[in-house]
């Protein structure tokens, strides 16, 4: 069996979502996801999340392609989320790439594409602009 984990913020879940997470699925037999807690979310985006942690988590495990999902505390961690996953393959966002080259002694490490033309931070940054 291949176990993929990927990980990510998940928040206005959108169709990048769902295309990296179909596309993670693909690459193996079991697919884990680390969802980035709401304290790591304001850290790495200097914002929380507009959906709290347990809601975001209950999204991402309601997907047929997801086998497991967790909290994720701390980008520094990774080597041990793939150690406790017994991860095969990372997966990560190419807005990532190289950055997590170094867990290649662990695991394959593959960056997908993101989808052209969505990102949560421009939906939110939209809706801003209506609001004004």
């Amino acid at each position: 069996m291949t176990r993929v984990l990927t990980f990510g913020t998940f928040d206005l879940f959108h169709i990048g979502h769902v295309n990296v997470l179909l596309r993670a699925a693909d690459l193996g037999d079991h697919l884990t996801v680390g969802v980035s807690s709401d304290e790591l979310t304001m850290a790495k985006k200097g914002r929380y999340p507009v959906y709290r942690e347990e809601h975001r988590l209950a999204i991402v495990s309601s997907l047929a392609c997801v086998d497991d999902v967790f909290v994720e505390q701390s980008l520094e961690l990774k080597g041990e989320y793939i150690a406790e996953h017994r991860a095969d393959v990372l997966v990560m966002g190419d807005d990532w790439k190289g950055r997590f080259d170094h867990h290649r002694e662990q695991c394959e490490v593959i960056y997908l594409p993101r989808t052209a033309e969505v990102s949560t931070t421009d939906i939110i940054q939209s809706i801003r602009r209506d609001l004004d």
